[in-house]
């Protein structure tokens, strides 16, 4: 239990189910998504002295990224429902206390694994729930503890990451790979940009479904006044990067996917492209081939690819894959496989080069993996969960703060732009995309600065409460 004057405790819990609809179907390997459910927390914390806060925190339950499988889709969809419920019911009534870092890290460490085997151990189901789920099931709730600790302290929560609000440094939680990195003395403020631009380039996810030329379009796309190709996208917000979702099963499509993206973004001068091949890959050589192939016969657009992500299997331990081959080519980005700062470490070893983070795999992770990766000479990105509704507004700050490669991944406003419609009345440079960058001024200085009481959203009942 922490001794710091400034450490807290979580006092309740409320979580809310917020189901959202898609505007175009979304694929993450070999599933197809045209919905998902937005899972929010409110927390209230409470100091030593009995003053309290309210944070609040927002992850959408992306079933398909976090746990591939053959399991019918609703079956996974309801377990990681029924899981995050779970959580809320242990978190309200935990032993942890401290700084909301201290308080995630304790949680992670010591109470979401015995509560994942148990809940696993508690259902038939032909596949037990991942710790990825687990973690993004966790998520909402770490977020809105940062949140609630700033608003409690009327700061950005940015500014308390250091030993006037920590008891603990970082060498409590993370372990350097060699003698001439130490972690002793230091907080997450050392690794945190300190003068974080209001404004950063924004990339625009292609997915595999996505239509690229008029030749593409089937006559059931939408018409809702929002672009449907991929020149109209680049036209209306004025994209810069593009992220190319690809198979990672199939080189001749991937091959010809990158080469009709990269000749319209030489027309339409975009300049930068990264490849995700979806964790389907797992020889080196199938990245390797496509990318030595595009060297030699479209230099232009392989000279305009800026890194490449996470194209091997998720589990890390059981694919222990080279990777130097790859990141010889091109800078090579964990990005599923990334779970903590220990599998960053086991990644680096071999060969990967960067690390995209998240905020769904916690607030609290994040931070531990930007530091260790920053201190390992490792670059970074913040890669998006199409984040809507308050889920943009953290995931849009850890790139800000990150010093990331290259501005943030958005597209909740390609997939479901509507879902964030009251969001955007207060926010509207987070949740429009303009001139190729997204703008967080108009957030405010306490928390993660969502503006909560500005935002008229009529939120379902929950679906958990302590109080």
């Amino acid at each position: 239990m922490s001794t710091h004057p400034k450490s807290i405790r979580v006092r309740d819990v409320s979580l809310y189910f917020i189901p959202v609809v898609m505007r175009v179907p979304l694929k993450f390997g070999a599933q197809v998504l045209d919905s998902v459910t937005c899972a929010r927390a409110k927390i209230t914390i409470e100091d030593a002295n009995g003053n309290t806060a309210v944070g609040w925190g927002e992850t959408p339950l992306s079933v398909g990224w976090v746990w591939p499988s053959s399991i019918d889709y609703e079956n996974r969809h309801e377990a990681m429902k029924d899981f995050t419920i779970a959580i809320a019911d242990a978190f309200a009534n935990g032993p942890e206390s401290g700084h909301p870092i201290e308080i995630g890290y304790d949680f992670i460490e010591k109470r979401l694994h015995p509560l994942q085997d148990a809940f696993n151990e508690s259902r038939e189901v032909e596949a037990a729930l991942p710790h990825l789920a687990a973690l993004v099931s966790f998520s909402l709730f770490d977020i809105a503890v940062h949140d609630a600790y700033g608003n409690l302290h009327e700061c950005p929560v940015y500014e308390t990451y250091n030993r006037d609000f920590m008891s603990r440094d970082l060498s409590q939680f993370i372990t350097p790979a060699s003698e001439d990195v130490s972690f002793d003395g230091l907080y997450p403020e050392a690794f945190l940009s300190a003068k974080p631009e209001p404004t950063l380039p924004v990339w625009h996810l292609v997915g595999g479904l996505d239509p690229i030329s008029e030749e593409e379009l089937t006559g059931s796309e939408p018409d809702d006044g929002y672009p449907v190709l991929l020149r109209q996208w680049i036209q209306e917000d004025g994209l810069d990067c593009l992220k190319i979702k690809l198979r990672g099963d199939d080189a001749e499509w991937d091959y010809d996917r990158l080469q009709k993206i990269g000749q319209i973004s030489q027309e339409e001068g975009v300049t930068w492209l990264t490849t995700d091949f979806n964790c389907t890959v797992t020889d080196p050589a199938y990245v390797n081939d496509i990318l030595d192939r595009l060297k030699r016969e479209d230099p232009v657009t392989y000279q305009k690819i800026l890194y490449v992500e996470q194209p091997f299997p998720h589990d890390l331990e059981a694919n222990r894959i080279d990777v130097h081959s790859v990141s010889a080519r091109k800078p090579l980005f964990m990005d599923e496989s990334a779970h903590d700062w220990r599998y960053v470490q086991m990644g680096r070893e071999l060969g990967w080069t960067g690390v995209a983070l998240k905020t769904c795999k916690t607030q609290t992770g994040a931070l531990l993996s930007l530091c260790w990766a920053k201190a390992h000479g490792m670059t970074l990105m913040v890669q998006d969960l199409t984040n809507p509704m308050l889920a943009q507004v953290p995931h849009f700050l850890l790139a800000a703060h990150a010093g990331t490669i290259m501005g943030v991944e958005s597209n909740g406003m390609q997939f479901y732009p509507e879902a964030s419609a009251p969001e955007r009345e207060i926010h509207p440079g987070l949740y429009k995309r303009q001139q190729g960058i997204l703008d967080g001024s108009t957030l405010s200085d306490h928390g993660f600065g969502y503006r909560v009481e500005d935002i008229i959203r009529d939120l379902p009942e929950p679906v958990f409460s302590s109080q």
